[in-house]
């Protein structure tokens, strides 16, 4: 069996997340294509975007919310997503176990002897007016009934996991700051959800293995499970695996991969890229080591916007007074400190709609 060193693996990812190059394809396939971003942080996916095509403008993106082409939801790992209206409907009832496990997970005794069915009956009675609540506001009307848990608890596991909301604009829009306020996703986007499949069988988590494999691959099903959350996935990869390929990486595991995927030379060369908090190139991995060291893993999950420089993470920034601050992690070059001045100077016009191209690059530690 073929073995992908790190390098090769790196070379994939960069290619399949649309950080080789910039694409020249419409917002809304991109985001399609890469399964959604993450999006807890409300502006960090308008970095994600810049970074991965060619002349992005954050008003399409805006506006896709506003059209309900796109949408804010919990989804992958119980964390808010920016996913396309179609994903969100095909993909949610396949996540809901896995979002009240993770609720539970955390409110598990103040939840204790709740009936979670007729908790999730009486919040949907409350939102089925349409009216966009806060999470607080749906809970203060549940604890009149359930006072013992407390709103965070219950508004966590109606919000989070029972009920499939949409959080709406102007939460998420380009340069808005808002707070987050739900409706009911069928409400929101005139179509229910779709049903699991009644015979049994997964469609869907199908469907899921091969765009996580055309987005993240070649993988391992411990990185599918990473970007997902989702623990039953095997009986999918099963179910399809005569029509992918195999590989191994370094340390032996078994990686998955569709056929015609691309997987370009180890040695294509990977120009320097800003990325933004908790991006799923680096989440969407179980092993992160293919883009980031070991030694800096905390960061991917602290909320610090990196760096790429060939291809691995290479320093953090942050933004000051419209100048856009990098820290490195190692030692620069003297071309590197040129390409990520001159990507850094781009990224502070874009972020300050051409008001300023100011960048500040420390000293790299010794």
């Amino acid at each position: 069996m073929t073995v992908l060193d790190t390098r090769a693996l790196n070379r994939a990812t960069l290619a399949r997340q649309l950080l080789l190059g910039r694409a020249d394809v419409p917002v809304l396939d991109a985001v399609a294509h890469l399964g959604g971003l993450q999006a807890q942080e409300p502006q960090e996916p308008f970095v994600g975007l810049w970074s991965r095509l060619r002349a992005f403008d954050p008003a399409v993106l805006s506006d896709q919310l506003i059209r309900r082409s796109v949408v804010r939801t919990h989804l992958m790992r119980r964390t808010v997503h920016l996913v396309t209206a179609d994903d969100a409907l095909a993909w949610r009832a396949r996540h809901e176990a896995m979002l009240r496990q993770r609720v539970l997970g955390v409110y598990r005794r103040e939840l204790d002897g709740i009936d979670l069915g007729e908790l999730a009956a009486a919040g949907r009675a409350v939102m089925a007016d349409g009216e966009p609540r806060s999470m607080t506001e749906l809970a203060r009307a549940l604890a009149e009934r359930w006072p013992a848990p407390g709103p965070r608890a219950l508004g966590e596991m109606v919000i989070a996991a029972l009920l499939p909301v949409a959080q709406l604009p102007p939460r998420g829009l380009w340069r808005t700051k808002a707070g987050v306020r739900n409706v009911l996703l069928s409400s929101w986007l005139g179509r229910e959800i779709d049903p699991p499949s009644p015979d049994g069988s997964d469609p869907v988590g199908q469907a899921l293995v091969r765009r996580y494999l055309a987005a993240f691959g070649p993988a391992a099903s411990a990185d599918l499970r990473a970007w997902c959350g989702l623990a039953g996935l095997p009986a999918a990869v099963a179910a399809i695996r005569e029509e992918l390929v195999t590989f191994r990486d370094e340390r032996g595991r078994e990686l998955l991969d569709l056929p015609d995927a691309p997987r370009p030379d180890p040695d294509t060369p990977a120009p320097v890229r800003f990325l933004p908090a908790f991006d799923n190139a680096i989440l969407g991995y179980h092993d992160r080591s293919r883009i980031i060291d070991d030694a800096h893993r905390g960061l991917s999950v602290a909320g610090a916007r990196v760096v790429l420089v060939d291809g691995r993470v290479a320093a953090t920034w942050n933004v000051e007074a419209g100048t856009v601050i990098v820290t490195p992690l190692g030692r620069f070059s003297r071309a590197d400190r040129s390409t990520v001045a001159e990507q850094g100077r781009a990224l502070a016009s874009f972020l300050s709609d051409n008001d300023s191209q100011r960048i500040q690059i420390a000293a790299s530690p010794c």
